[in-house]
């Protein structure tokens, strides 16, 4: 089953800089779906759409439809802030706020109306439970957040937004400032909540991708070139610029 659909997706901005051009796309349900391609392609434009970011910036053309569940959340009548709770979206830089670790993941639930106490200590311990990271910091929530190594600083930015209990999380290079080790228990963790929420990923690097994706889809220059269940995708891809990004011939 598709979460989201997008028909005919165009958008530019003022600047001139990266771009989408005519991109349609089903993003299955419940799997890793995995954006991939050169610096530049429009898999960022892509994920900024989708959570209405591109709100924020300076566009001169956005047309096409993206469906949720659905409903196009492109309609200037669509709630955002609704979207927001639906779809969160985690960045390549974990960005806590300066603000304890218990209160990093309370933030969202607050703002989205719940002051019970007891209620917010539980979806915390849920969330954090969610990423891995309860275990490491249980004793020492009302700790600074930007105490945190990089990697549990990633995982807390994501269990900020699971308390929110999202449908879809996008994940712009998530790992991109990460070692190796804190990016194999972030990998670990998004295939272990694939199950239960629908994944979009832009990874920062081809290996990535190749792990990480039930499905992906190639970008090059704004055009969506390809797209294709993982294995088909990266070991007998149709078009042969897939086939030369792949090989490491650019990018």
């Amino acid at each position: 089953m598709d979460k989201i659909i997008i028909e005919n997706l165009n958008v530019q901005y003022s600047d001139g800089t990266e771009s989408l051009k005519n991109i349609n796309l089903n993003i299955p349900a419940n799997a890793v779906t995995v954006l991939f391609g050169p610096a530049g392609g429009g898999k960022s434009t892509l994920l900024r759409t989708i959570n209405r970011l591109n709100d924020l910036a300076d566009v001169n053309l956005l047309k096409g439809r993206v469906l949720l569940n659905g409903d196009n959340i492109l309609d200037p009548k669509y709630n955002v802030t609704e979207l927001r709770r639906r779809v969160g979206m985690v960045f390549s830089r974990p960005v806590p706020l300066p603000l304890t670790i218990y209160e990093n993941v309370a933030y969202g639930l607050r703002v989205a109306g719940e002051h019970r106490r007891s209620k917010i200590y539980e979806m915390v311990e849920k969330a954090l439970r969610q990423v891995v990271l309860w275990d490491e910091v249980y004793d020492r929530l009302n700790s600074p957040a930007n105490a945190l190594s990089g990697g549990q600083q990633q995982r807390l930015c994501i269990a900020r937004v699971m308390s929110l209990q999202p449908e879809v999380i996008l994940l712009d290079e998530p790992t991109s400032a990460l070692d190796p080790v804190s990016t194999a228990k972030i990998e670990s963790l998004l295939q272990e909540l694939s199950s239960q929420f629908t994944i979009v990923l832009a990874p920062h690097n081809t290996q990535q991708a190749a792990r990480m994706s039930d499905f992906g889809a190639f970008f090059l220059q704004g055009e969506l070139i390809e797209t294709g269940p993982e294995k088909e995708l990266f070991m007998r891809p149709k078009d042969k610029r897939t086939q030369d990004y792949v090989d490491g011939r650019f990018g």
